[in-house]
């Protein structure tokens, strides 16, 4: 292990990361410099090149990699490590576990599976990307890992696997995950509020599908069905200066605001109880954050992280009294965290090809 690795898993554990000995072990054995071979965008816009200065130093800190862009959207990266950890510490994989992989990425992710033990399938819709992730896998020594061009929604048709982890955001979850999947877990992220929670996913292709919640996420979102907008579909995220005209509503609950952890608690709540949470970047503040979004889409109510609730629009008044509920509401529960709802699924989305999305949720008894 180099020293650079050293302290990148030390960085990793003083983040919070649920490092086992293996899988603090796969982290310091593979390479995350050789994946991103073509570089990748700093967050400044510029393009960061293998052998210029500060480049192996950024690689190995605990923050996304962008490694493609379309236009001005990122359609590919490498995740954060931090939550690829707790991503893979939920999955639980054994030596010889076979894992279908949604969305191949660098091939970081893999790579780290193979060093798990995992035998690795790999999909990836967009053809360059999985030819640069088998590039990656192969200069690094990698075995046990296969990459294919496809939709991600079918899966491997005829095969079968003991885990499914997914690296896009999706709106639900195909029906062909769970037929390939036995006995599962499935870990995935699913759209809410603007967001994509990372969930464990339990049950067969025909049902039922239930859900726990692992931790907050945003990816990248997905194209076709595994994105199609359903019965309880919230609005997309509001980009910068799309919102207009937002003042104060209602004063602040509590001193100090709450920490990011327990304000995605509060906004995951918020999406149970209303189909119009998402993110938005705030006006006049630098901040983004919860928005319940009106039906025009430029105005509503922002939930702020101390409580106080920002209001604009025609219907600023109804918008505005909805979220001071919401937070009342969260409190007499007893400011529950995401991951004490209990989720169950419903298939809707495109007829033809039906995704299982998150339909009721409960409290589980643990936490009442």
């Amino acid at each position: 292990m180099t020293d650079l690795r050293r302290r990148f898993v030390e960085q990793l554990r003083r983040n919070g990361a649920p490092l086992t000995p293996e899988l603090a072990a796969a982290f310091a054995a593979v390479p995350r410099d050789v994946f991103v071979a073509e570089g990748f965008q700093r967050r400044d816009g510029s393009w960061a090149r293998p052998g210029t200065a500060g480049f192996r130093a950024a690689v190995y800190r605990d923050d996304v990699l962008v490694t493609k862009i379309d236009g001005r959207v990122a359609v590919s990266s490498s995740s954060q490590p931090s939550l690829m950890a707790i991503m893979l510490d939920a999955l639980a994989v054994r030596p010889g576990d076979r894992v279908l992989e949604i969305g191949a990425g660098t091939g970081y992710n893999a790579a780290l599976l193979a060093a798990l033990g995992a035998r690795v399938t790999s999909v990836d819709v967009q053809a360059d990307v999985a030819e640069q992730a088998r590039a990656a896998l192969a200069a690094a020594g990698v075995p046990g890992v296969r990459v294919l061009t496809g939709d991600g929604y079918t899966g491997v048709p005829g095969e079968s696997f003991d885990r499914a982890i997914v690296t896009v955001g999706v709106a639900g979850v195909s029906p062909r995950w769970l037929a390939q999947t036995v006995p599962g877990p499935i870990v995935v992220p699913v759209e809410h509020a603007g967001t994509h929670p990372v969930l464990a996913v339990e049950g067969g292709a025909e049902g039922p599908v239930t859900a726990t919640v692992i931790c907050p996420s945003g990816f990248m979102s997905a194209a076709g069905p595994l994105t199609a907008a359903h019965p309880g579909s919230h609005p997309a995220p509001v980009p910068s200066g799309g919102l207009i005209g937002f003042v104060p509503f209602a004063p602040a609950r509590w001193s100090p605001a709450l920490d990011s952890y327990s304000y995605r608690d509060l906004w995951y709540a918020a999406g149970v109880w209303s189909r119009r949470a998402t993110h938005a970047a705030l006006p006049d503040r630098d901040l983004s954050g919860l928005v319940l979004l009106d039906d025009d889409g430029t105005g509503g109510a922002a939930i702020l992280p101390d409580g106080a609730v920002l209001a604009g629009g025609e219907q600023a008044h109804r918008y505005g009294t909805t979220a001071v509920q919401i937070v009342d509401r969260w409190l007499e529960a007893g400011r529950p965290s995401m991951r004490s709802w209990r989720i169950g699924l419903e298939l809707a989305g495109d007829p033809q090809a039906p995704i299982w999305v998150p339909a009721t949720w409960e409290l589980r008894p643990e936490h009442l």
